[in-house]
């Protein structure tokens, strides 16, 4: 399983309505508007880092307000 955190900016106005349309998709553990560089914090999670990439792309990145994605995997040290 590949967990990873994804930070998101939206069109001013548009946080709270991308956070709860992107809640409700498959695969997403959390998602919360928050203050500071990014407006939406995502913790996502996928069998393997291709799905990991689907679902940013296909699925988050395709919601209607969000301007830029940066996705952080979890890495166990």
């Amino acid at each position: 399983m590949v967990h990873a955190y994804i930070l998101i900016q939206t069109e001013v106005g548009k946080a709270a309505a991308v956070a709860s349309e992107i809640a409700e998709i498959s695969g997403v553990t959390t998602a919360e508007d928050v203050t500071g560089p990014y407006d939406v914090i995502v913790r996502a999670e996928a069998d393997n880092v291709d799905l990991l990439g689907q679902l940013v792309v296909a699925r988050i990145q395709n919601v209607d307000g969000i301007t830029r994605t940066l996705t952080c995997p979890v890495v166990h040290l």
